[in-house]
């Protein structure tokens, strides 16, 4: 707990500052002395709960704001591009970077933006592009990736979207896992927005899985899809047609760099919003406690494939009705990693690849089995994961030749330890320190330098190579 101390000082000395008051005037707001408040300021004491409720109540701060979880986010992926050969000759401490992100956060995010840059070749003396936008900064889809992972993946004004299909009727919650959701959304389509919904047969090679028309008003949906996919697409197309508008403007929040991410955002937004049609908040959270977060109950009841439960599950940020904070990983066979989200404080990588001993990776050794995995990062933070691996038969009814062209992908997702005895998965598991497995980032950050999967030298300490000894780990004598 002493590792996970919210050193939040320099947030609170910038708060103060702005506001032009003195330690005493800020203290007394705050009904605490001054010298405590002193304290606080320099992180030799923890900014406690209660201050932070009255400094919510008396400064109108956003307590998200205020937490730990984004300092330490910040920190690693300092450390990520810190950790390049490019700075090899400026020996940059942890420390010197933890100073920087309290004094200057928003120069500390400035520098991921740089990197990012760097690394994307954005960085042109040429011309910008004909409208005039700034030329992109980094892909698409890492700039609507860091935009979700921004808002929590959380997205109240879509949550509401999807619950106005519940309240109103259009969908009775009968409807749910028995087939009668199906019809429901089809109804939904053709009374709001006139769009006739037909299921089209599969030609060789053909790779089309929804098409609308706007002309004639019709959605042609590909029977290759099982009926959870169905049910996204057409939740997915209700989105596009009723709540264009607000699509829009949440995307335009995100500030993006080419129109090429604005368009992903508003796909990844009316694909937010379909998960919550089939998983209406309320109703999922509530199933998802009762069953203590059974997977294979929840795929059942909601009539939702793994992945979607998945996702559905990180989203649960209501506050005042949260569910528990879950990261999100999914990752290919040669360790790509697909799709990201963390609510849970883990940071995965954004360079660099991730760690190999994290368990999404030990679930293709068991396709189709759940794994479970008690890790510990090096600050000494536990987590509790589970792993699958998904076919191309749980999105796609494929067989034959078309099967054999989409490959497997693992999905974890996993929460601090603290939670883990609210999963059904986590009964009989030793979850003491000594029975968690060591892991890391990835190595580029990693301190844990007698690591056997280690393939980089440990950027904190001098790599030191004595031809008179060997560890198990080629990268042990680093002292």
């Amino acid at each position: 707990m002493a590792a996970r101390q919210a050193q939040l000082g320099g947030r609170l000395r910038r708060l103060r500052q702005e506001q032009k008051l003195s330690q005493i005037q800020m203290a007394e707001r705050l009904g605490i002395s001054a010298s405590y408040l002193n304290l606080i300021e320099h992180n030799q004491r923890a900014l406690t709960v209660p201050v932070l409720l009255r400094l919510a109540q008396r400064f109108d701060v956003d307590l998200q704001s205020f937490t730990a979880e984004e300092d330490a986010r910040l920190l690693s992926e300092l450390m990520e591009i810190f950790a390049d050969p490019l700075f090899d000759s400026h020996d940059l401490k942890a420390s010197e970077l933890k100073d920087l992100i309290e004094e200057s956060p928003n120069l500390s995010r400035a520098l991921l933006t740089l990197y990012q840059a760097y690394r994307s070749a954005g960085i042109s003396s040429e011309p910008r592009e004909e409208d005039d936008r700034p030329l992109p900064l980094g892909m698409p889809t890492e700039e609507v990736g860091d935009f979700i992972q921004s808002r929590g993946n959380y997205f109240p004004d879509l949550e509401s979207a999807a619950e106005e299909l519940w309240r109103d009727g259009a969908i009775a919650m009968g409807a749910l896992g028995n087939g009668g959701l199906w019809n429901a959304l089809v109804n939904v389509l053709a009374t709001r927005h006139a769009v006739d919904v037909e299921i089209v047969p599969a030609s060789q090679g053909d790779t089309v899985l929804r098409h609308y028309d706007p002309i004639t008003r019709r959605l042609s949906v590909s029977e290759i899809l099982p009926l959870p996919s169905r049910h996204f697409h057409l939740a997915h197309q209700i989105a596009l047609l009723g709540h264009r508008p607000l699509l829009q403007k949440l995307a335009a929040a995100g500030k993006f760099t080419t129109g090429e991410a604005d368009q992903l955002a508003l796909v990844a937004l009316a694909n937010y919003f379909a998960g919550a049609v089939l998983m209406p908040y309320r109703a999922f959270l509530d199933a998802a406690t009762l069953c203590r977060y059974d997977l294979d109950i929840l795929m059942r009841r909601f009539g939702v494939s793994f992945e979607q439960v998945c996702h559905r599950l990180t989203a649960l940020r209501r506050p005042g009705a949260n569910g528990i904070p879950f990261h999100f990983l999914r990752v290919d066979r040669a360790g790509n990693v697909t799709k990201r989200f963390s609510a849970s404080s883990l940071t995965i990588a954004r360079f660099g690849g991730v760690c190999p001993r994290w368990n999404v990776f030990d679930a293709f050794e068991t396709p189709g089995t759940m794994r479970t995995q008690i890790s510990q990062m090096p600050d000494g933070v536990g987590y509790f994961a589970l792993a699958r691996t998904v076919e191309a038969h749980d999105r796609l009814a494929l067989t034959g030749h078309n099967s054999r062209r989409l490959g497997r992908h693992a999905i974890s997702i996993g929460c601090p330890l603290a939670h883990a005895r609210e999963l059904v998965y986590a009964d009989g598991a030793d979850l003491r320190d000594e029975a968690s497995v060591p892991v890391g980032v990835n190595c580029r950050v990693c301190e844990r330098v007698d690591c056997a999967d280690r393939i980089n030298p440990s950027p904190h300490q001098r790599l030191v190579v004595d031809d008179n000894h060997r560890s198990l780990s080629f990268y042990a004598s680093a002292r």
